[in-house]
């Protein structure tokens, strides 16, 4: 999966990575393998984060429309133990939460210790639409002086600095975005108003959106460029395929928590003499 991550100071072109990638996988039921051993994994893992309680996690999720953000993640975290998960996902922001600053409705949601947080979308959200629809930048109610020639760059910074800040106080923090072609996109789209029972999930927005291709390739192209940091990594996920990018994915989540040398809290000695009385009181009884 290393291919994949987007290292510091790396000039990316989006055009350069392949939507349809499948690595050495060739079939899905191989790939299908690979992602239960890798959840099983997960699942082993997120118990010892959560016994542990010292680290947390948050696993970030941008794409376009019909990428397979939501498929991924409830297939990815499938597995793993609901009380030490919990998934966010941020839509157009409130009156409250265009009074605050921009990272405002999202910090609050950050995961605790122990727990692995996911944002299906984010404050990415910040330099991505709000940069392709001038007109949403305009109804923040920000001060005349804040609106610089160069927001987006102190957006940057801004987003940087706060993940920074966040891996240095022990959250570990991957983020993910699901590359799908706009071939694919359309097919997806044309596929869900084939299926009554995906009817709700389809708005004519999104086929408006299609319009802005380009203009959003450009903004993830200039945002995952900026932001993509040792402490906070993108990847560039081929989505195309939408088991190989679950495989993907499961891939890393795995192998960042192993990386972290989790293990179960060793039970101090007085401890242990309370459970051996307990044992004792237990095989009397």
């Amino acid at each position: 999966m290393d291919s994949f991550r987007v290292r510091p100071g790396h000039k990316l072109r989006l055009a350069d990575h392949a939507t349809d990638a499948t690595g050495e996988y060739r079939d899905k039921d191989a790939a299908r393998k690979h992602l239960e051993r890798g959840i099983e994994k997960l699942r082993a893992l997120q118990e010892q984060l959560y016994a542990q309680d010292r680290w947390s996690v948050l696993l970030i999720f941008q794409a376009m429309d019909g990428a397979g953000k939501d498929s991924t993640i409830e297939h990815v975290l499938s597995g793993v133990n609901p009380q030490g998960c919990q998934v966010f996902s941020f839509k157009a922001p409130s009156a409250e939460e265009l009074d605050h600053d921009f990272l405002w409705r999202t910090n609050r949601c950050l995961p605790e210790r122990g727990r692995i947080g996911v944002f299906n979308r984010s404050y990415y959200e910040e330099v991505l639409v709000v940069r392709v629809h001038p007109e949403i930048l305009a109804a923040q109610h920000l001060p005349k002086p804040a609106v610089t020639p160069k927001i987006w760059q102190e957006r940057f910074e801004d987003i940087a600095s706060m993940e920074r800040y966040l891996s240095r106080n022990g959250t570990l923090i991957r983020k993910f975005f699901l590359h799908i072609s706009r071939d694919e996109q359309r097919q997806r789209f044309l596929d869900r108003l084939e299926d009554p029972a995906k009817h709700w999930k389809f708005a004519l927005g999104d086929v408006e959106e299609r319009k802005r291709w380009d203009d959003y390739m450009a903004a993830y192209q200039n945002m995952i460029a900026h932001t993509s940091t040792e402490a906070a990594p993108w990847y560039v996920i081929p989505a195309d395929r939408k088991w190989f990018a679950r495989l993907a994915v499961a891939d890393v989540i795995v192998e960042a928590l192993e990386e972290l040398k989790l293990a179960y809290p060793q039970v101090p000695p007085d401890k242990r003499a309370e459970l051996d009385e307990a044992r004792r009181r237990l095989e009397k009884d």
